[in-house]
């Protein structure tokens, strides 16, 4: 396994949380608004080698001609790679025939996160970089709601192998248009998305290791909303105990969020860090993590069934120096005041 300084460990905190942030923040006007939610599934190619593909999509209309997307890849199992990660893509689209059919071409950076064959003598790597992803897309809008499509996408990526995937994908408008096709421009709000919330959570730790051994943690955070759809969030998670380790510590986070059907639906995507307090490889001594920060990146929804009170899904990734790279999956509830 890698290890390094405390120094070293915060500058790649800061710049982790401080680009996946970008990515997640400059969308406060596009994805916070975005009208567009997708899931996609398919195939893909890399090299000579077959597998699968998958993908979480949100997209929002920057006017009749233009979108822009934030997506979470997972693109399957290519020999010796592991590889997803979240991406942002422009949209040029234009209407064919009748605005229920769409043409779109895309492009936009991609921080993939990719768990390898072993670097440096380990058994394996947690390999972060920057790639660029190019899309097309074909779109139905069989409704004011629905949509069916089919998009291709080409990954281009500093370490290992480009790829190239086709994918189908059901999508639902959010927020929909008087009539069919893809709504212009999101509706907008007066008031925060968000006032003061609590919340708890309990689910499964998988560690992105070519075993992926797994455990169960739990976690509770404050929510406070900043502006009309930015949140902040303060936090105590604790990983659980797996084969590998166990690790706990405190996460804040700054989230684009977005309400829909009358606030009854919330979706929201943050990125922040996490500061290890106790980190253990199955002894009592610390482990390669404690006192370092790592970031961390979510995706997230909730439904609202009274007042005040809502149950919350969490999809989390720690994102580490010293292959300790980790998918958080959490369920739960919070109480909003």
């Amino acid at each position: 396994m890698r290890n390094l300084t405390s120094s070293s460990d915060s500058r790649l905190a800061s710049k982790v949380a401080s680009g996946i942030a970008g990515l997640c923040l400059t969308l406060i006007s596009g994805v916070a608004h975005a009208q567009e939610f997708s899931l996609f599934g398919g195939g893909s190619r890399a090299g000579s080698t077959n597998t699968y593909t998958w993908a979480f999509n949100y997209q929002e209309g920057l006017g009749q001609y233009f979108a822009a997307s934030f997506t979470w890849l997972n693109e399957g199992h290519i020999p010796d790679h592991h590889r997803d990660g979240q991406m942002v893509q422009l949209w040029a689209r234009i209407p064919v025939g009748s605005p229920k059919f769409v043409l779109q071409a895309g492009i936009g950076p991609y921080r993939y996160f990719d768990t390898t064959t072993a670097e440096q003598g380990g058994s394996y790597s947690d390999v972060h970089g920057w790639g660029v992803v190019y899309s097309v897309r074909a779109a139905y809008y069989a409704s004011s709601r629905w949509i069916t499509q089919l998009q291709l996408n080409r990954v281009h990526v500093q370490r290992g192998p480009d790829a190239t995937s086709v994918m189908l994908g059901v999508g639902y408008q959010l927020d929909a248009p008087n009539g069919t096709g893809p709504r212009d421009w999101a509706s907008s709000r007066t008031t925060n998305v968000t006032n003061n919330e609590v919340a708890v959570y309990l689910g499964k730790t998988i560690v992105n290791s070519t075993s992926s051994p797994a455990a169960l943690g739990g976690a509770i955070e404050y929510r406070r909303g900043l502006m009309k759809y930015l949140d902040m969030t303060v936090g105590y998670l604790h990983e659980g105990t797996s084969k590998t380790a166990r690790r706990d510590g405190i996460t804040s986070q700054l989230w684009a969020t977005r309400a829909f059907f009358n606030d009854k639906v919330t979706l929201a995507a943050g990125a922040g860090a996490y500061f290890a307090i106790n980190e253990n490889e199955n002894s009592e001594s610390p482990g390669p993590g404690a006192g370092k920060f790592s970031g961390l990146v979510t995706i997230a929804g909730a439904y609202r069934f009274s007042d005040h009170w809502d149950a919350r899904l969490e999809w989390n990734r720690v994102v580490t120096r010293y292959d300790r790279d980790t998918d958080v999956i959490f369920a739960g509830v919070g109480y909003r005041f």
